[in-house]
């Protein structure tokens, strides 16, 4: 009996995690305990904690190895394992046990469709592929922001066609090369805070019609932006905050430090639109605010100008009310 309890065991342990319905892993670094990984209900837009079964535990072995190596001296990487290209984050729980959490990076972008905004949202999403200018979009960690990044010009690269140049950490989507007839993308790797600013300079060489900046982090790299936002390209970036209106603020201290007192017009001009997401049980919420093209008179823009942007909630709200009537 225990002979073919045995066998069994070797047999289910021989799963590779390529082959798992995973978003994110979760790996023990410094010692074999139980992992973990975070799986989507369907319907839901919630991430629910399973036990990895027993099955994957060899190669989530394996796996520990290889993180153990390139995550050594940082703490935030982008690895690949076998057919899988994983984004890596290292932290030490307060216990002093160190954990990597994974997130699969995919090979085919989301469509705007399939990111669960309303029909409204949809629309002005991919309608602001033919703007030029700033489109920031707002939220928390995990909420989706690259998600929603990517497949807006996934979308503009099929339906308008032009050059796209990305700078990431890591990249999340691999969206580099050709898209429809006339779409071509170059994705980047930001490697130090240096990189970022250094590859947003590069990318104005390359004349592209996009350019999509995974994460504003630094002064200089807002600096850049901003410019580039204001030169003729469609800019799209993603920012860290807890609401459209702490979006617009974080872009503008980023900008004040770089450019100084000129940093709120350079803004406010830029601004095509600012989107805040973040997810609900069976949906996403949204706010969305779409600037007047060419009219630098719009109230949020005059707002900005202005550092009054704590002011521009009335206007945003009025402007949603007017795209998402009621239900009758």
């Amino acid at each position: 009996m225990s002979q073919t309890l045995s066998k069994k065991h070797i047999e289910l342990a021989s799963a590779w995690l390529a082959d798992l319905d995973f978003v994110d892993l979760y790996i023990s670094l410094d010692q074999d305990r139980p992992s973990y990984y975070h799986h989507i209900t369907p319907g839901s837009f919630i991430l629910l904690p399973r036990d990895l079964p027993h099955e994957y535990r060899d190669d989530a072995a394996q796996l520990r190895l290889h993180l153990q190596k390139a995550l050594k001296d940082v703490e935030e990487t982008g690895v690949t394992y076998g057919a899988m290209r994983l984004r890596a984050s290292r932290v030490v729980t307060t216990r002093g046990e160190s954990w990597a959490a994974l997130r699969r990076i995919e090979e085919e972008a989301p469509t705007i469709e399939q990111l669960g905004f309303t029909l409204p949202v949809n629309h002005a999403l991919r309608e602001l592929g033919k703007r030029e200018g700033l489109v920031l979009i707002c939220g928390g960690t995990g909420e989706g922001k690259t998600t929603t990044a990517v497949a807006m010009l996934n979308e503009y690269l099929k339906r308008y066609g032009g050059v796209a140049f990305t700078i990431e950490d890591p990249v999340e989507y691999l969206i580099d090369g050709r898209h429809g007839e006339s779409g071509l993308c170059y994705q980047v790797e930001a490697q130090s805070e240096e990189d970022w600013s250094k590859y947003l300079k590069r990318a104005l060489r390359w004349h592209p019609r996009y350019i999509m900046v995974g994460e504003l982090r630094t002064p200089e790299s807002a600096n850049q932006l901003l410019r580039a936002a204001n030169s003729g390209h469609l800019v799209i970036t993603t920012v860290h905050s807890g609401s459209l209106e702490e979006g617009l603020e974080a872009v503008l201290h980023l900008g004040e430090q770089a450019i100084g007192e000129h940093a709120p017009i350079l803004l406010a001009s830029g601004l095509a639109a600012v989107l805040y997401q973040t997810f609900m049980p069976y949906s996403v919420h949204s706010r969305l605010y779409v600037t007047e093209e060419g009219n630098l008179g719009d109230p949020v823009r005059a707002l900005i100008r202005e550092r009054k942007i704590g002011q521009a909630t009335t206007f945003i709200d009025q402007q949603m009310a007017r795209k998402n009537p009621p239900p009758r």
